[in-house]
């Protein structure tokens, strides 16, 4: 029996699209942000796009500079990766079921 799978986001990738979530929401450009934040605007690219590992110390300065908390990019980002599995546990029981 041949199992088809989502792909489940990597954190990084997660974090990354809750960053720009949050970031678009109030409105302020990627290097209003970056300046905000003290890291380059390229960099914060990278984070936003999931290709960088962001580190506890870079999330709460970026964080801080969009004015909310880790914990809520955080959530966010499980959601992104919840969301994920139960599309995989749908794609599983349909295949199953057909």
């Amino acid at each position: 029996m041949s199992r088809s799978k989502v792909a489940e986001p990597l954190l990084r990738e997660a974090l990354g699209e809750s960053l720009r979530s949050f970031r678009t929401a109030s409105n302020i450009t990627l290097r209003e942000l970056a300046d905000k934040a003290c890291v380059s605007p390229g960099y914060l690219s990278e984070l936003e796009r999931g290709c960088k590992e962001v580190s506890s110390e870079v999330l709460a300065s970026v964080c801080y500079a969009l004015g909310v908390h880790v914990a809520d990019v955080v959530l966010e980002a499980a959601r992104t990766m919840a969301a994920a599995r139960v599309a995989e546990e749908v794609v599983e029981e349909l295949t199953v079921s057909s």
